[in-house]
């Protein structure tokens, strides 16, 4: 009876590992691009069903002077760079995190995007870093920061990172200097929030998005490094469905 419940358990593990391994591929682009996102997987269906989507387009958000700033308790660490075929991914080491609303909310990763993938007024920035947080009962907030080339000068965490990025997909580096993504806060940390998803499958619903209003700058090279990998990895604007977009002041 003992081995028939341990051949039991094994079979339920590898289920259950055969089924995480098998979710489908999802891409920016043809048949596995975004618009195909919630039906290559019943995992992915919150793509196509869901009704707070992200990203959305900022127009029309609302003051509300009940929130309060976001506070900012980010340090350097070592980071590793991984390269999955469609994104720039930097994984960082414990210890950064934001309190937003009286929540605090920890640093796990943050994302490249081309060009962004949150629009103001229509406009899109030539890069978005999304960096994700979770809090202590899982839920999460992503801080969208939108970078562009007015001003032409470069940014200083992209200037650490950038030699270090992983040319094929699959691939990770390590990078051993101390990188602290407060590099990427503007002076103005005035922000639009809403409630939204991931923008990636599986789409998960739920997510609290601080959108940076100012925007921060990089030089056309560091521009160029991201887009020879990855010519646009963005999904487009979601349907807001009438969700209230609200700006601190």
């Amino acid at each position: 009876m003992r081995s028939y419940f341990v051949a039991a358990l094994a079979l339920g593990l590898a289920t259950t590992v055969a089924s995480a391994q098998s979710t489908a591929y999802w891409d920016y682009f043809g048949k596995t691009g975004p618009l195909a996102w919630g039906k290559l997987d019943p995992a992915y269906q919150a793509c196509s069903k869901g009704h707070e989507q992200s990203p959305i387009d900022i127009r029309g958000a609302r003051l509300n002077k009940s929130l309060q700033p976001i506070e900012f308790h980010y340090i350097g660490t070592p980071v590793t760079i991984e390269n999955d075929g469609r994104r720039i991914i930097v994984h960082v080491d414990p210890g950064s995190y934001i309190i937003a609303n009286g929540v605090r909310y920890d640093l796990q990763q943050f994302e490249f995007h081309h060009p962004s993938e949150t629009a103001v007024r229509g406009k899109l920035a030539d890069l978005g870093v999304e960096l994700l947080h979770k809090s202590a009962d899982g839920k999460m907030a992503i801080v969208d920061v939108r970078l562009d080339m007015d001003r032409g000068s470069p940014n200083a965490v992209l200037a650490m990172l950038w030699p270090h990025l992983p040319q094929k997909a699959g691939t990770r580096e390590k990078v051993t200097d101390m990188v602290n993504a407060g590099g990427f806060l503007p002076a103005d940390r005035g922000y639009w929030t809403y409630m939204g998803s991931l923008s990636t499958p599986p789409c998960t619903e739920g997510v609290r998005w601080f959108v940076f209003e100012t925007d921060i700058s990089l030089n056309l090279e560091q521009l160029r490094a991201f887009t020879i990998l990855f010519r646009m990895n963005s999904r487009p604007s979601q349907d807001a469905h009438g969700r209230r977009i609200e700006a601190n002041e």
